[in-house]
């Protein structure tokens, strides 16, 4: 990438999460099993013209955000130590480009850079875009937000003083873009009460620099996780991006390709992507990862025989060998045949299922287990494959640990 025309991201993550209540940061807490912060190094990790992505933290949080790096294999960060505010944090990560700091050597100075909020996963590349193309053609540029509740001035004594019009008035909003020069130039030139007492990027560029940064319309999914109920819409967002695409793996044999064909049309009512595919065609970790586009988080193995569990274990090592569970938890449903010959003693059968649950969930994969009657009555077949359904979309949305390995009947 040319010098001129670099883009880097500062993140400041150095907050306490008061707001939020309990001892650990907002911003290292669990959301679908990975820290928040980490879902958002994966959106601005998704955006490849972005060179370097600077996670400004606490000291004290240094060897946990390492921690969280490696892990995660998170790719292009640095990690700078932060200030006691926000406006310092900011500074320090803005210095990073300049000069060499307390965790490693200075950077290669960007001609934009994003600010941006660690607690702030849903942010696209269209955004992130807009806003660097608005920062490059003003100098700075901010996503805002209609208000939705009424802003009003008080006395000191408590009292309505005035009211705003919110029709003249924004939220300002993440993210913001800047020319590296406009806004590292209006940090240094600041007054310390600015550094301890500000909280807006744009209004130092703006009293320092002299440039009015353009606002943008933003999506709505640019809100902040401030309080505990925060990390649960999170989570339920998450949820139903990831549930919308399911992909069916059978084997050619006769049962299996009716209640494939059965359960991929009583599927198509629930989940918005459904692809049947023979499990002969997927054989290579390429296969999987060719799984629309790579975004299929979620899998029906049709297994044949109640106690076979041969087609879900191939699935899963070619799933944890394309590292699926990398970005989110794969759900793979196991399903298993139940012949009216062969009553009595399925479900001791399956047993296997709850060990291989276990080893699954360790590569974030939760693997459960569903059993139809299998029955030669049509109505009777549609009526199970009906019931299988609601339960795999159930499986699918909540996502429960807890259920790994249990096997329901339909």
């Amino acid at each position: 990438m040319e010098g001129e025309r670099r883009v880097a991201v500062v993140l400041p993550a150095g907050g306490s999460g008061e707001r939020l209540g309990g001892s650990t940061p907002k911003q290292y807490c669990p959301v679908l099993g990975r820290p928040l912060i980490s879902r958002t190094l994966e959106a601005m990790e998704r955006v490849g013209w972005i060179s370097d992505i600077v996670v400004v933290v606490a000291t004290e949080s240094v060897d946990l955000m390492k921690n969280i790096v490696h892990r995660y294999g998170h790719k292009r960060v640095t990690l700078v130590e932060g200030g006691v505010t926000r406006h310092r944090s900011i500074f320090s990560g803005l210095k990073a480009f300049i000069e060499d700091h307390t965790l490693g050597p200075g950077l290669q100075k960007p001609e934009v850079v994003i600010i941006h909020d660690a607690v702030r996963p849903f942010v696209d590349e269209e955004t992130l875009l807009q806003v660097t193309s608005a920062a490059r053609q003003y100098g700075a540029a901010g996503a805002v937000r209609p208000l939705v509740s009424t802003v009003i001035a008080p006395t000191p004594d408590g009292c309505l003083d005035h009211s705003l019009d919110r029709a003249k008035h924004r939220a300002s909003e993440m993210p913001q873009a800047f020319l590296f020069d406009v806004i590292y130039k209006s940090y240094l030139q600041c007054s310390e009460y600015d550094l301890d007492f500000g909280t807006e990027c744009l209004h130092l560029a703006l009293a320092y620099g002299k440039t009015r940064a353009k606002l943008l319309d933003g999506p709505p999914d640019l809100w902040k996780v401030t309080y505990k109920r925060d990390l649960y819409t999170a989570e339920s967002i998450i949820k139903d991006r990831i549930s919308k695409h399911l992909c069916i793996v059978t084997n050619i044999k006769e049962e299996a390709v009716q209640i494939g064909f059965r359960l991929h049309e009583n599927l198509k009512f629930h989940i918005k992507h459904v692809k049947a595919i023979s499990s002969s065609m997927c054989k290579t970790v390429q296969d999987v990862q060719n799984i629309f586009q790579g975004q299929c988080y979620n899998y029906v193995c049709i297994n044949v025989k109640d106690s076979d569990l041969e087609e879900s274990r191939k699935l899963i090592d070619l799933l944890q060998a394309a590292h699926a569970g990398a970005c989110y938890q794969s759900v793979v449903v196991s399903v298993h045949l139940s012949f009216p010959e062969h009553c009595g003693g399925e479900m001791q059968k399956l047993s296997e299922l709850r060990e291989l649950a276990k080893e699954s969930q360790k590569s974030d994969i939760l693997l459960y287990g569903l059993l139809i009657h299998f029955s030669k009555e049509e109505s009777q077949l549609e009526d199970g494959a009906r019931q299988a359904a609601t339960i795999i979309t159930a499986l699918i949305t909540d996502r429960n640990p807890a259920l790994t390995g249990q096997v329901m009947v339909a």
